[in-house]
């Protein structure tokens, strides 16, 4: 599989965020915690320049918290300023706050000295399609002033949000890049569903993302599929797995026939809707290096 997306609204957008970035005093970079390193878009370094970053890393609910934690450890070495939230909850918005203060605070002291006192602070929000903005803004602002939906392109256009007298977030649009270097990359956006739902094979993604869970998380994957039975021995061949899941949930053609096509989007569903486990398709060097 080699997937690759990039439509021309996302060159439009690119030049968008671009010409804005000068509004804006800081950028925060949203990551999803399942694809913490697939999901950070290369060309946002190019765009933010020197400005400040805030790292957010979205949808930790639904990610392996040791390998979440691992991940948070491994970006703030490198100097990153990180926080992991449920983005449909309002925790972890007061350390977000606190470090938006942090990374403004010498534009702050500047601006005490010119006399410019109650300019709010201006922050652009950026990230990949189907990572969570809109719904990171709306938890983060308290109020729901934006489009969310669980699936990528759903924000066109810029969006000024007021959030108090302190602070602006500017929403943009999810953008991916024109070339994806790793053919893993592109497999990982699509199974977060950071690439339109049209472009997927579904029933080979879906064994790609078995081959994976019978390596990384087995017993998460028969709590799931055996109903608690452990008679299944694990691993097996993934198109086999496949056969058993879809005659498991009863998901049949004529004949008597495993539908394995639902039996994918199955188990693709399941997957993106956190109900198989939390699980991230990705393992940090912390990880690694046990």
């Amino acid at each position: 599989m080699d997937y690759q997306w990039y439509p021309g609204h996302m060159t439009k957008a690119r030049r968008m965020m671009q010409e804005n970035m000068s509004l804006v005093d800081l950028v925060i970079e949203l990551v999803d915690a399942r694809i913490p390193v697939s999901s950070r878009n290369p060309d946002i370094d190019k765009l933010c320049g020197n400005k400040a970053r805030i790292l957010v890393m979205t949808k930790a609910d639904m990610a392996d918290p040791v390998r979440t934690a691992a991940f948070q450890a491994q970006f703030e070495a490198q100097g990153m300023m990180v926080v992991a939230v449920d983005a449909r909850t309002r925790k972890g918005n007061d350390k977000i706050k606190a470090y938006v203060e942090k990374a403004c605070a010498a534009k702050r002291e500047r601006d005490r000295r010119r006399g410019i006192i109650g300019r709010p602070l201006r922050a652009m929000v950026v990230g990949i399609p189907n990572v969570g903005k809109s719904t990171f803004i709306n938890s983060f602002s308290g109020r729901a002033g934006t489009k969310t939906g669980n699936k990528p392109g759903v924000t066109r256009g810029k969006q000024w949000i007021r959030m108090n007298k302190d602070l602006e977030l500017l929403d943009t649009p999810g953008i991916l890049w024109p070339k994806f270097d790793d053919p893993q990359v592109g497999i990982n956006l699509a199974l977060t569903g950071a690439i339109r739902q049209e472009l997927l094979e579904e029933q080979e993604l879906s064994l790609s993302l078995l081959h994976f869970l019978q390596e990384e998380y087995p017993a998460l994957l028969l709590d799931k599929y055996c109903g608690g039975d452990k008679k299944w021995e694990l691993p097996m061949d993934d198109a086999e797995l496949l056969t058993r899941i879809a005659e498991a949930r009863n998901l049949v053609r004529a004949g008597a026939e495993p539908d394995y096509q639902r039996a994918a989007k199955l188990v693709l569903d399941d997957f993106r809707n956190g109900k198989i486990g939390r699980i991230t398709l990705e393992r940090p060097r912390e990880v690694t290096d046990q």
